[in-house]
């Protein structure tokens, strides 16, 4: 990866020797494997049975979860918040875990739709929960640096499964709650 970044340097019509330069190829691979790390992690090491048993069976909410992506169409970051509900079947996730979730799929190549979808999924398939609703706010840099250079524009996709789909109270409960905060 760093004889790639040399390269786009070079192409780019800059000189590597240059002080500011020197050592960015080596930076920048490093950066890129950190912000795209979350393709050498996979949701049974994130939970790591942080499941606990529970009795509830209302809503739980973790919101402004802090989000950062990069888009696979340019590979220009978004940055946003997530937020995430469930309504548990007798088993609980770590409240750390959940952001721990979004944080894996968020640091892969993407579109947010997708990224929404696969969080939903990943909390679904681990809690068995009767149902899943998450809702992802982001400022996309492919639209704010390039392109049409709208500053303020923001994208929400949401992902309602089971309750969250099927009953209209228990999707405006949550729609709600993630409003008022």
């Amino acid at each position: 990866m760093e004889d790639a970044y040399r390269q786009i340097i070079e192409a780019i019509g800059e000189d590597l020797n240059r002080d500011g330069l020197q050592g960015t190829p080596g930076r920048a691979a490093d950066a890129m494997a950190f912000l795209t790390r979350g393709y050498s992690q996979s949701l049974d090491e994130v939970v790591n049975d942080a499941l606990f048993d529970s009795d509830t069976s209302e809503m739980i909410l973790v919101q402004d979860i802090e989000l950062y992506s990069m888009c696979e169409h340019h590979m220009l970051p978004f940055i946003g918040k997530c937020h995430v509900a469930y309504i548990p079947t007798g088993k609980v996730l770590g409240l750390s875990k959940v952001a721990r979730i979004v944080d894996m799929f968020g640091r892969r190549l993407q579109i947010q739709e997708n990224l929404t979808k696969q969080i939903a999924d990943a909390i679904a398939d681990v809690t068995e929960a009767a149902g899943v609703g998450v809702i992802v706010e982001a400022k996309h840099m492919c639209m704010m640096m390039r392109g049409v250079e709208k500053q303020n524009s923001v994208m929400k996709t949401s992902v309602m499964l089971g309750a969250f789909r099927d009953s209209p109270a228990t999707r405006m409960e949550f729609v709600n709650l993630v409003s008022a905060g």
